[in-house]
């Protein structure tokens, strides 16, 4: 069996422009703008390099994109004070402090100072709460990705059995909750699960979201199944670096039915489930229904 691709970068342009045309509505509505603004501590290139992207991509969907820098000295407090102003700014739909932050800020208690209903990142002790009581929310971006991927392929996911590898409350915890209100039976699996291998070959999705590259291996994979790999693992291999994921893709493509790449299949999913969210922000602040997306 050679698996079915699942193309992460078309999928996410899909998400994208869907985004734009309710952004469109929302200004035909509101005669407003919905902004999302970014904070940024430090000076880390990658970091810089993800806010940047965001920016541009919050300005293709005909939004508005609000860039704080501070410094890597900058206190906690002023990192707060900064986060309490967004809050209070009417112009703000959605709040994303990019991590990490410099070892000497509080990245909890920085990140609950946002108001849930500008939580973009759906990282919020209350937006986690109520993800977990099924109630409505903003949920985190890549699980959000990851179940809009599986759901290309199998549009309801009732019924299957979900394994999920990893246990982060970035990715493995809400991507679970996600999967569960799709109605599936879901297995969290992590690195010390006895018997890993047997407990992923019982799953019709299997979601790798470890941070070990290749870690699942190709027979540990169930014919047909659905497989998810939300890693982005930079290896060194015949003195070449590049990308690669939790899973053994080259041997996992021979069982698998369909299977994202890495590069180029969950990672789209971020940024446009970033401006998904905005949008739906900007909405639900202004008591409008949640647009068609």
């Amino acid at each position: 069996m050679s698996a079915e691709l699942i193309d992460g970068k078309q999928i996410a342009a899909d998400v994208r422009e869907r985004v734009a045309a309710a952004v469109s509505v929302f200004e035909a509505k509101t005669a407003e703008t919905p902004g999302l603004a970014v904070v940024l501590v430090g000076e880390d290139p990658a970091s810089q390099v993800y806010v940047r992207n965001k920016g541009l991509a919050t300005v293709k969907a005909g939004m508005r994109s609000i860039e704080k820098r501070l410094p890597a000295n900058a206190s906690e407090e002023e990192v707060v004070s900064l986060v309490r102003a967004l809050n209070a700014d009417n112009a703000v739909d959605g709040i994303l402090v990019q991590l990490p932050l410099p070892s000497h800020i509080d990245a909890n208690r920085v990140i609950n100072e946002i108001d849930p209903s500008k939580d973009v990142d759906g990282l919020t002790e209350a937006s986690a709460g109520r993800l977990l009581l099924g109630k409505q929310g903003l949920v985190p971006c890549t699980p959000q990705g990851s179940v809009i991927l599986a759901k290309t392929v199998r549009k309801d996911l009732g019924g299957l059995n979900a394994v999920v590898i990893g246990r982060s409350i970035l990715v493995g915890k809400p991507l679970s909750l996600l999967l569960l209100a799709e109605n599936c039976t879901v297995t969290m699996a992590h690195s010390r699960t006895s018997n890993l291998a047997d407990v992923c070959r019982q799953a019709d999705i299997l979601c790798a979201a470890v941070g070990c590259p290749k870690m699942i291996k190709g027979d540990w994979v169930k014919p047909g199944a659905i497989v998810i790999d939300v890693g982005i693992n930079r290896i060194e291999e015949d003195g070449k670096s590049r990308l690669v994921g939790d899973v053994d893709f080259d041997a996992a493509v021979e069982r698998a039915g369909a299977i994202t790449p890495v590069p180029g299949g969950v990672g789209p999913m971020t940024i446009a489930c970033l401006l998904r969210n905005t949008v739906i922000a900007a909405a639900r602040r202004r008591g409008l229904a949640d647009p068609e997306l």
